[in-house]
């Protein structure tokens, strides 16, 4: 198999002038720059409207694309915004920051000024688009309007006959709303020409984008208020009970997602068709589909509606290789990446086993304490090739913040690892990157943070924390030359180059 690279990073992490990394000339550059390092991959955050928490993993929607990411600047080209109202507008104080709050406030005023100057309505290409994507937009338009009618509640506390979807409701709020749920769908018709520009010029450049869904919707979603049926709700549709992770070294008390839990009888009586659906849209929007949570297609933890903690949940029989047997008849054959981390069983392993799928590798797993896993099977001597390694993903430290939060009897295992007693903690992650890079592993994707030998100040998630995440941003010119340079060098060494 061929050996292949990669990077990390948010399309919210990149520089750009209008408060958070967009679609705009920063993110082509950013694909020249992976050219430039030999990299074959740029693995994504998920692409969702973002909701309480800013976080890419609680969206309104399995299928909208988060407006934020709409560059503006080719907006101003279009000419139904001006550079003044732009950069008039407040979208924070820090540029190495995402400021989510001023991001709300400023760029859905501007937005709804490009929508208003369009005349989209008229526009056969926006017509195409509305007829193509009806079977999922229609809801979603729908339930972003009236979200915002009931002055951005959660739809389980909208009005009975609407939260209920009435039809005599349904209608009267389409004809109530008409323009509101015109400019949302605008809204989706920009990002889905924007993003499809970015991605046709990366896979140009023999860049592949790796896209990362949430095996769970929110809560407060359309999918969830247009198809109670797919979940675990009762009668009121309201949760019977919630997704979670139970108690590990790094929470005593687990994580309290919330999300709904699948009625997985119901999909398997369906063929999987949602699910189906799903995946093959992410395949409009990725080359490969790695699925977060992966081991709750084998056993899911299920946690009582109401609960104030994951203490009390227990595991449930998730439907197993037969769902990805349904999606293999559907669809063909598809790169998916198994996020198979965390306390695996046997029978996770069989199934990642029989899928065929990469499950993936975490270096900071080897020789962490707090880790629920076998640390053995995270020491790159161990790595299978057909595995995903990271020194860490988008949840865990980066690797220098890693390295000084660990024991001193964990630092010394790790350098007694490496064989590398001289090199200076603050010029470590490069040997740490180098460790994986040399492994058998097919595919080795980095956070970009990592490469840069970055603290935990630039970290991007702290898991079961609500506030801080989700925010760091590179600044303008912080990718040089001579980290190119690095990065390309220990991609050449490696025999992972993309020629």
């Amino acid at each position: 198999m061929k050996r292949e690279s990669g990077i990390l990073l948010s399309i919210a992490s990149l520089p750009s002038r209008f408060g958070i990394g967009c679609f705009s000339k920063e993110a082509y550059e950013f694909v020249d720059q992976l050219k430039e390092a030999g990299q074959s991959y740029w693995q994504i955050l998920p692409l969702g409207p973002t909701s309480y928490g800013d976080s890419p993993y609680q969206s309104f929607s399995t299928f909208a694309g988060n407006p934020y990411f709409i560059s503006l600047e080719d907006l101003i080209e279009e000419g139904v915004l001006t550079r003044q109202e732009c950069e008039e507008a407040d979208f924070g104080e820090t540029p190495d920051a995402v400021d989510y709050a001023k991001i709300y406030e400023a760029r859905f005023p501007l937005l709804q000024k490009a929508y208003e100057r369009s005349n989209i309505s008229r526009n056969t290409e926006f017509q195409n688009f509305l007829e193509e994507n009806r079977w999922w937009l229609e809801d979603y338009a729908l339930f972003v309007a009236v979200k915002s009618r009931f002055g951005g509640r959660a739809w389980t506390q909208w009005a009975e006959d609407i939260r209920l979807r009435w039809q005599n409701a349904l209608d009267y709020y389409r004809r109530e709303l008409y323009y509101e749920i015109e400019f949302h769908q605008y809204l989706q018709y920009l990002f889905s020409k924007q993003w499809n520009q970015l991605k046709s010029y990366a896979n140009k450049k023999g860049i592949r984008i790796v896209g990362d869904i949430p095996i769970y919707v929110a809560m407060d979603s359309a999918d969830a208020w247009a198809h109670p049926e797919l979940f675990q709700l009762d009668q009121d549709n309201v949760p019977t009970a919630v997704a979670g992770c139970p108690p590990d070294g790094f929470s005593a008390t687990g994580q309290l997602w919330g999300n709904p839990l699948y009625r997985w009888e119901y999909h398997r009586q369906t063929g999987y068709q949602w699910w189906i659906s799903r995946l093959s849209y992410c395949y409009r929007l990725y080359d490969v589909v790695r699925i977060d949570h992966f081991r709750g297609f084998d056993e899911y933890y299920s946690i009582p509606s109401g609960s104030d903690t994951a203490v009390d949940g227990h595991w449930e029989q998730g439907p197993g290789i037969e769902f990805f047997q349904a999606v293999k008849q559907a669809l063909g054959e598809k790169e998916i990446i198994a996020e198979d981390l965390g306390y695996v069983t046997d029978s996770v392993r069989r199934l990642v086993y029989d899928s065929g799928f990469p499950g993936m590798k975490v270096l900071e797993f080897a020789f962490d304490s707090r880790d629920s896993g076998c640390a053995s099977d995270y020491l790159p001597h161990n790595y299978p090739e057909n595995c995903v390694a990271y020194t860490g993903t988008h949840d865990n430290e980066t690797i220098t913040g890693w390295y000084g939060s660990i024991t001193p009897e964990e630092r010394k295992l790790a350098r007694d690892y490496l064989c590398d007693f001289y090199t200076p903690e603050n010029r470590l992650y490069l040997s740490f990157i180098s460790l994986i890079m040399r492994s058998q592993a097919r595919l080795c994707i980095i956070p970009l943070q990592d490469y840069m030998g970055l603290d935990n100040k630039c970290r991007i998630n702290t898991p079961s924390t609500v506030g801080e995440n989700w925010k760091w941003r590179l600044l303008p010119g912080q990718v040089t030359e001579a980290l190119l340079e690095t990065i390309g060098a220990v991609t050449l060494r490696y025999g992972r180059w993309n020629w």
